[in-house]
């Protein structure tokens, strides 16, 4: 009698890192000659453990380094609660469970939430790492998502053409700490679209068609610049992570030398403990040339590895690459090429990452912000804040968004010439600039118009700095205007609904005379004036009802303000 595994066969599809071009791992899928195992799979909970183990096992005969994805029903994890044989056949096949991703698949319907959710929190903790799969085109409820925290959410490429789906996505994988994928990529249009909605990995036909051997090299279509996305600082380290040549700490020299020698593209072999902790480095050309010297093979061979390595590089997954430049920088010239060890929260290895992709990466992101840079004062233009504050409000942070403005700049202009302008214009950047610390941008619209972006307790040192500064052109004293809209987290869903609050603020502080600033609250009706005073003076016959009343119908709200020489201002003032 004929067995189902008779006529299985295996492919293997690359998974592609967007911004290395780099394979990020293998896809197992399975390829029955006759009949169809999967949906027998889908209502076997033992046949779709066992299919997890074949796959595991194909890989295997392949000799493949690259990290695995495996495929399995949700509801077989809920059925069986958990895989106890595949943790098995992962070690038999001397891998590491760490190595090997769960790609959880639909459906999810009558799938008993709690027991998928403990058979997945047992998975994790044995060391695998899990894959919501099917994302948008599936069942999985939002809830259930958020509560599987995967490492890595995957999303059909038919979705990229309603990109501000896939950038919700980012935006709550962010927030869970995954990473966005995009299956089934066949043009490079579609492939443009996934870099440009945030999808940082991607899998299909335009990359390498599945096959019966890994590939061994994927064609990725090149990056413009403008599909370059600078994150809050920096860029991610996850967006560069490679897969990483793993052996245990106990490996011998000879072991690490056969790993070398039969994949020249690793660049160094990590050895890790028995809970996948980085505890050695081995870089290697060092490991090489101290093996290919005089004796130098039977004197280490048979020796640990560990005597030829170096203490490891580690950066956590959330690090940016500066910060990764930062770990380079630190000990001597000839570790500067070597890799830098990428280790999650409980220090377990899931990658490295080369100086080479970040060196890039950081010189494209400085590329892009040279072209955005204002030519008068060397500032960032509106899309570097506007960028910012959706990351801003995508981290549920409050912030403090400000436009500045000199008052009647034309009229300046006019009387002083372009050259007292403009030099105005350069010394409100430069005070600014100065004063913009502990994570505030600054930015330069163009004209006489700037955008401040601030956190809401460096707003006062922030408009100290050019509202307490006297300011002329060509010997004209000149006055400056500052609006701000305060977001509290959930206030504003993007920066278009942050500048809509934020323009009728604009409009008070200019109607104010002197020195201006009017602070408002996103969502909230009214406005605080902390600087200057009305345009048009109060009669000093006017009543206290009065003046509330006026006050009132000016949507002046919400607490202290000031007059232009700095005397408090309140309602009822006359």
């Amino acid at each position: 009698m004929h067995s189902w595994t008779d006529t299985l066969r295996f492919a293997f599809q690359p998974v592609v890192n967007l911004t290395t071009g780099a394979v990020a791992g293998l896809e197992i899928l399975a390829r029955p000659e006759t009949g169809d195992v999967l949906a027998e799979a889908r209502r076997d909970p033992e046949l779709d453990g066992r299919l997890a183990v074949s796959a595991i096992r194909a890989a295997v005969r392949r000799e493949t380094l690259l990290p695995l994805f495996v495929n399995v029903f949700a509801g077989t994890l809920a059925d069986l609660g958990g895989l106890p044989c595949l943790h098995d056949a992962v070690r038999e096949a001397g891998r590491l469970p760490w190595e090997v991703t769960l790609d959880l698949c639909p459906p999810y319907t009558h799938v008993p939430q709690q027991a998928l959710l403990e058979a997945v929190d047992l998975l994790r903790r044995q060391g695998f790492r899990i894959c919501a799969d099917g994302v948008g085109d599936g069942d999985v409820p939002l809830r259930l998502l958020s509560d599987l925290a995967p490492g890595l959410v995957k999303l059909d490429a038919s979705l990229l053409t309603r990109p501000a789906v896939v950038r919700s996505m980012r935006t709550l994988c962010d927030e869970i700490g995954a990473l966005l994928a995009v299956e089934g990529v066949e043009t490079e249009v579609q492939c443009a679209a996934a870099l440009a909605a945030g999808a940082q990995l991607a899998q299909g036909e335009l990359f390498a068609p599945p096959a019966r051997l890994p590939a061994a090299d994927v064609y990725v279509p090149p990056r413009s610049p403008t599909e370059a996305v600078a994150p809050r600082s920096g860029p991610s380290v996850r967006e560069f992570v490679r897969p990483a040549a793993l052996l245990p700490a106990t490996a011998s020299a000879g072991q690490v030398r056969a790993l070398l020698t039969g994949a020249p593209d690793v660049s160094g072999v990590l050895l890790v403990d028995t809970a996948g902790v980085p505890v050695r480095s081995v870089h290697r050309s060092r490991f090489l040339l101290s093996l290919s010297g005089r004796y130098g093979h039977a004197l280490y061979a048979d020796r640990p590895a560990a005597k030829l390595g170096d203490p490891p590089r580690t950066v956590g997954v959330d690090a940016t690459a500066w910060e990764v430049l930062d770990v380079v920088a630190v000990g001597g010239r000839d570790r500067t090429s070597d890799d830098v060890a990428v280790v999650d929260a409980s220090g377990r290895c899931v990658g490295v990452v080369r100086l080479a992709d970040l060196v890039r990466a950081l010189a494209e992101t400085r590329v892009e912000e040279a072209a955005g840079l204002n030519p008068l004062t060397r500032l960032p233009g509106s899309d570097a804040i506007t960028g910012e504050v959706d990351r801003r409000i995508a981290a549920g942070r409050v912030f403090a968004l400000s436009w500045l403005d000199v008052d009647h700049f034309k009229q300046v202009n006019d009387a002083a010439g372009f050259a007292a302008g403009d030099e105005l214009i350069r010394a409100v950047g430069r005070a600014l600039q100065r004063a913009a610390t502990d994570g505030a941008r600054v930015g330069h619209i163009g004209g006489d118009d700037f955008l401040l972006l601030a956190d809401a307790e460096g707003l006062d040192p922030l408009a100290a700095s050019v509202l307490d500064a006297v300011w002329s052109a060509g010997g004209r004293p000149v006055t400056l205007s500052l609006a701000t809209v305060l977001c509290a987290a959930g206030s504003v869903s993007d920066h278009r609904q942050a500048a809509a609050f934020l323009a009728p603020l604009k409009q008070a502080a200019k109607a104010l005379r002197g020195a201006s600033w009017v602070l408002g609250r996103a969502g909230m009706p009214g406005h605080e004036i902390r600087r200057g005073s009305p345009s048009t003076p109060e009669p000093a016959h006017a009543s206290a009802a009065a003046s509330t009343s006026e006050s009132a119908s000016a949507s002046v709200g919400c607490g202290r303000a000031t007059g232009g020489a700095g005397r408090p201002m309140r309602e009822g003032d006359g």
